[in-house]
C-alpha cells in the first residue's frame, strides 16, 4: 500500500528529529529548558497545582462514590492506596483515610454538595488545558478549541480517569492473589510474591505512562499524534519515577516537615509533590512541542519570552 504525501512528509520530518536529538541530544535538553523558562513553566505549575490540590479531593470522592456500588469498597481503597503513591509519595494513607470517612457518610451529600464536587473536581483540567494553550503556542495560533469542547473535556476525561482505576483495581487485586499463591519449581516450592509486586509496579508505570500519553493527546489544541504524546508521556513518567523516589526517600530519612508544619504536615507535603508532579507534567509538554518544532526548525532557536502587551487605543 503506497503511501499519501502527508504520512510520506511526516515520516521524513520523523527521521530528521531523530537524527537531531541523537547527535545533539544536550543540546536538545537544554533547549526544552530555555524554552520551558521562557514560557513561564515555573508559574504555570504552580498555578496547575494549586488547582490540582483543590480539585485532587471531590475528583476521587466522585470517583469512589460511584466505583463503590461496582466494586466492594475495601478492595477499591486497596488500590487507590497503592496507586496514590504513584501520585503524591508518602501521602496516599492520609488521603485513603479522608476518602474512607467520607465514604462512611455519603449520606448527607446533597444536590448542592454534588454540584460543588463537581465544579471542583474538573478546575484542574480547565487550568492544565490553559496552560498548555502556552506551550503549544503555535497550535492555539492555528487553530482555536471551541468552547462546548474546553467545558466538556473535564468531565470526559473524569469519566476516563473513572474507567481507568475500575480496570486498574481489577487487575492489581487479581495479581494480589497471584502473590498470594506458590508453584513447584524443580521440586522446591516458590512463592509468588515477588513476581507480584513487581508486576504491580510495573502495572502502575504503565497506567501512568498511558495517562499522561492521553494528557498530551487531548489537552493541546489541534490533532497530536500518539507517537509524539507517547514520547512525551513517557519521558514525564520517566523524570516522576526518579522524583518521586527522591521524593520518598526524603520524607522517610532526611525531612522535618513534620516538625515545622505540625497539622499542616499532610497538605503541605500533597502541596510539593503536586508542585514537582506539575513541573514534569508540563516539561513533558514542553518535549513535544519541541520535538515539533525541530521537524523544520534547527535545534537551538532563541524561545520568544511571553508578554502581553497593551491594548490599543
Amino acid at each position: 500500500m503506497q503511501d499519501t504525501p502527508e504520512t510520506a512528509r511526516e515520516r521524513s520530518r520523523t527521521r530528521i528529529r531523530t537524527k537531531r536529538i541523537l547527535k545533539e541530544p544536550l543540546a536538545f535538553t537544554l533547549q526544552v529548558l530555555k524554552a520551558f523558562k521562557a514560557n513561564q513553566g515555573l508559574l504555570l505549575a504552580g498555578a496547575v497545582a494549586y488547582y490540582a490540590l483543590l480539585s485532587i479531593v471531590p475528583l476521587l470522592i466522585l470517583v469512589v462514590i460511584v466505583l463503590s456500588h461496582v466494586i466492594e469498597p475495601e478492595r477499591l481503597f486497596a488500590a487507590l492506596s497503592d496507586y496514590l503513591a504513584f501520585v503524591v509519595p508518602g501521602q496516599s494513607a492520609a488521603l485513603v483515610t479522608e476518602l474512607h470517612s467520607f465514604l462512611d457518610h455519603r449520606e448527607v451529600i446533597g444536590g448542592v454538595l454534588l454540584v460543588t464536587l463537581v465544579f471542583f473536581s474538573a478546575l484542574a483540567f480547565t487550568v492544565l488545558e490553559n496552560a498548555m494553550s502556552v506551550i503549544f503556542f503555535h497550535r492555539v495560533k492555528i487553530k482555536r478549541r471551541r468552547f462546548v469542547v474546553s467545558a466538556l473535556l473535564p468531565y470526559l476525561f473524569i469519566l476516563f480517569l473513572g474507567t481507568g482505576l475500575l480496570i486498574v483495581t481489577l487487575v492489581s487485586g487479581a495479581l494480589k492473589h497471584m502473590g498470594e499463591q506458590s508453584i513447584l519449581w524443580f521440586g522446591d516450592v516458590v512463592s509468588l510474591e515477588r513476581t507480584s509486586a513487581v508486576l504491580l509496579y510495573l502495572t502502575g508505570v504503565v497506567g501512568e505512562i498511558l495517562l499522561l500519553t492521553a494528557i498530551y493527546l487531548v489537552m493541546p489544541v489541534g490533532r497530536l499524534s500518539f507517537r509524539h504524546a507517547l514520547i512525551g508521556g513517557v519521558t514525564a513518567a520517566l523524570l516522576w519515577e526518579v522524583t518521586r523516589h527522591l521524593l520518598v526517600f526524603y520524607y522517610e530519612t532526611m525531612s522535618q516537615i513534620a516538625v515545622v508544619y505540625g497539622s499542616l504536615t499532610t497538605a503541605i507535603a500533597a502541596l510539593l509533590s503536586v508542585e514537582i508532579g506539575a513541573i514534569v507534567l508540563l516539561l513533558g509538554a514542553q518535549v513535544i512541542s519541541e520535538y515539533e518544532r525541530i521537524g523544520h526548525e534547527s535545534i537551538e532557536v532563541k524561545p520568544k519570552p511571553m508578554h502581553t502587551e497593551p491594548p490599543k487605543s
